[in-house]
């Protein structure tokens, strides 16, 4: 005979934290902007110390691409 309990008995308290309650939650709110795409980019922490948002890194690729054309395509895919 096992003196295991059974799972059930072990979730008897709700231990699920308040900041965790999705019952409010609204489902497929953001649905259609996933499916236009994400192009998410992590700068490294100097880069990222001298633009603050978006729009400042936007705006000097921006004027790189405007200066230099864009760079060559990548001979493989980036993972």
């Amino acid at each position: 005979m096992s003196t295991e309990k059974p799972l059930s008995d072990e979730r008897d308290e709700d231990d699920m934290r308040p900041e965790y309650d999705l019952r409010g939650g609204v489902r497929g709110k953001y649905y259609q902007r996933y499916r236009q795409g994400t192009n998410v980019v992590l700068l490294a922490p100097d880069v990222a110390r001298s633009f603050h948002d978006s729009a400042t890194v936007n705006e000097a690729l921006r004027r790189y691409l405007s200066e230099h054309g864009a760079p060559p395509a990548p001979s493989e895919p980036l993972s």
